[in-house]
């Protein structure tokens, strides 16, 4: 009987042992990555940006739209993911823009204003016509869901140049 009890202890221990905390699970649990892996993500992530809205990204970003009908709400709702590195262009919303960050660490930026760090459990509130960008940080990815306001009546996006590398490495800690 104890030859029994102390194989099932010693499987017990090594189940443990092999399934324990190790960085891919703590990474899990906190829902700060550090890789271009989110493994419980909220939202699903949605397919890689191509065509026309490509242009407006350097880097490999997604997009999930999960709320169009701006006919009834007037606002476009979506989740977007960037990959480490990658950013968009700077760019205005003419009725405004809200980021509720979701996962990963990434940078904010307002035209003539200093680089902000964002991370999960961050909302951005980004008030109509401000040139902005926003992105990952160079080593971890981010999540943010994309709360575009007043969209049908007031329009889309306006789009400007891409960023510098300068304004991108500028976040002093």
């Amino acid at each position: 009987m104890k030859i029994i009890s102390l194989t099932i202890i010693s499987a017990l221990t090594l189940f443990i042992a092999c399934t324990g905390n190790n960085s891919n699970n703590a990474n899990q649990s906190t829902n700060q990555p550090t890789d271009k892996v989110v493994t419980n993500r909220i939202f699903a992530r949605g397919p890689v940006i191509t065509g026309t809205n490509a242009a407006y990204f350097d880097g490999t970003a997604y997009l999930n739209m999960m709320v169009t009908d701006e006919t009834n709400f007037d606002c476009t709702v979506g989740n977007v993911t960037f990959e480490a590195g990658c950013k968009n262009n700077w760019h205005s919303h003419p009725g405004g823009q809200l980021l509720l960050v979701t996962a990963g660490e990434g940078y904010y930026q307002e035209k003539g204003k200093p680089i902000q760090l964002i991370k999960t459990g961050d909302v951005i509130e980004i008030h109509p016509n401000v040139v902005h960008w926003h992105g990952a940080t160079p080593d971890s990815m981010m999540e943010h869901i994309s709360i575009v306001t007043r969209s049908a009546s007031m329009g889309p996006a306006a789009w400007f140049e891409p960023l510098s590398d300068e304004d991108y490495y500028s976040y002093n800690k």
